[in-house]
């Protein structure tokens, strides 16, 4: 088999090239595609497994050079009841709702939050920094408000901060802060540095304050602050550095 030339990055098709710099999300690059709008090396290409070198080979849509489209950063308010996904095949409302009609490019979220969940979310057409959002080695904290079922006492709330075993995974807080308490139910303050697949969730519950509502109000320096329920605006340079460095 003979070797990639030394110094030249490896061929992917170009519907996942597409995807990869933030256009659109796979499937709908592919669509791109099949519909004539993509060129490689001025050539139009049909199918969306069409190898190419990202950086290296020429791509356009509707002629215009892969790379040319405007970096966005967006702060969304999550509703509840929405799931954090481009097209869900149960039919249920997506984050996208929140968009329509903004005539925005195609962004994706920077992580997610589960349809019961609501609060802060990003939404970006940049991928590395994207990953450096979501990384957990040089990702920031999240901040969540978190109404619990029950009051936890200090050694509860110690507990979750040292962490508690569920499902065969040990989960942890970076903090965890009781915000009050109403005899029945209480709010807590939950840090995390790393974000595992329902973690807070689990968390609590594995506690015995399983939660009722959590909402995320901080990534990192970024605060929700008054952004109403469902609505977006667009993130300031300072704030999009901040995330990053």
């Amino acid at each position: 088999m003979p070797s990639r030339p030394i110094g030249l990055p490896p061929r992917h098709g170009v519907a996942r090239v597409l995807s990869k710099a933030g256009l659109a999300s796979r499937t709908q690059a592919a669509a791109w595609v099949r519909e004539g709008r993509v060129s490689v090396a001025g050539r139009v290409v049909r199918d969306p497994e069409h190898p190419v070198r990202a950086g290296v080979d020429e791509v356009r849509v509707d002629g215009r050079p892969l790379g040319a489209e405007a970096r966005l950063y967006v702060a969304l308010n999550k509703p509840r009841g929405l799931v954090t996904t481009a097209a869900d095949e149960k039919g249920r409302d997506t984050v996208y709702r929140c968009f329509d009609g903004a005539g925005l490019p195609w962004i994706a979220p920077v992580g997610r939050l589960d349809q019961a969940s609501e609060g802060l979310l990003l939404f970006t057409n940049d991928p590395a920094w994207a990953a450096h959002i979501t990384d957990p080695d040089t990702g920031p904290d999240k901040t969540y408000r978190v109404q619990v079922e029950g009051v936890p006492g200090d050694d509860a709330l110690a507990a979750m901060v040292d962490g508690l075993d569920e499902g065969g995974e040990r989960l942890a807080a970076k903090t965890v802060t009781l915000l009050r308490s109403g005899g029945k139910t209480a709010w807590l303050e939950i840090t995390l540095g790393e974000g595992k697949n329902r973690q807070i969730r689990r968390l609590t519950k594995a506690a015995g304050f399983p939660v009722l509502r959590l909402l995320r109000v901080a990534i990192g320096p970024l605060a929700l602050g008054e952004l109403p329920k469902g609505a977006w605006r667009h993130l300031t340079s300072e704030e999009v550095a901040a995330l990053r460095d």
